[in-house]
């Protein structure tokens, strides 16, 4: 299946901002309180164009190189767009991501941490960060572990990290909103408003849950093409 066309991915965003809503509202939410991420990892330029054109402003990208391929130009003409990393960031790279991304959300451990702390005073900026938790405690997924996520939080604030909420990856073969209420009930003795959580397959329940973030990608662009 190829990328979606520029209709498609209109009326993708329009139907996943309809049933974002209507999440909200059956959980007392307004819908102003969840912002959609696009995740646009893999797609070209011209689907984000397209979900630019459809009045979309929040993109997620998972690799620092191929956002660095993407959207340099696309953030020049479009100023008010927000991009957020949402894949595993290598220390290597963190002064890329910096200079590109505005808002880091797997923050997973403490030489990360350092590291973004350092650079970001080097270049004089402020990212917004997000703590990946693995909810899961799955050895293959990265994120800091429950158990440790209190510690984390407050050692990253030591650092003077602009850390706003956690994010979250539910294993796919557990019930998702388990592993929401727990994100939920770790950020709320935490004193973090930020919930990144839910994606094209359970952003609703997410949401239901208190996501402030859902991260959305087949959603809105499509399968991911298939490389050749």
């Amino acid at each position: 299946m190829a990328d979606a066309s520029d209709t498609d991915i209109a009326a993708n965003l329009a139907e996943v901002r309809a049933r974002i809503a209507a999440a909200a509202e059956d959980a007392g939410r307004a819908p102003e309180e969840v912002t959609l991420v696009a995740v646009s990892k893999v797609h070209p330029a011209a689907a984000v164009e397209a979900a630019l054109a459809a009045g979309q402003r929040v993109f997620g990208e998972n690799r620092v190189q191929e956002a660095q391929g993407k959207f340099p130009a696309v953030k020049q003409n479009h100023p008010k767009l927000r991009l957020h990393l949402i894949g595993p960031l290598q220390t290597n790279k963190v002064k890329d991501a910096l200079q590109l991304f505005d808002v880091i959300e797997t923050v997973d451990r403490p030489k990360l941490a350092r590291a973004i702390a350092k650079e970001a005073e080097k270049l004089g900026v402020t990212p917004v960060c997000y703590i990946q938790v693995n909810t899961g405690e799955e050895p293959q997924k990265a994120g800091v572990a429950p158990a440790e996520a209190d510690a984390f939080v407050s050692e990253c604030r030591d650092l003077g990290l602009d850390v706003q909420g956690l994010m979250c990856i539910p294993p796919v073969d557990e019930e998702p909103s388990l592993h929401f209420a727990f994100l939920r009930e770790i950020a709320r003795r935490n004193g973090l408003a930020g919930l990144s959580m839910g994606m094209s397959g359970d952003y609703e329940t997410a949401v239901r849950f208190g996501a402030t973030l859902v991260r959305v990608g087949t959603g809105i662009f499509g399968a991911r093409p298939v490389k050749a």
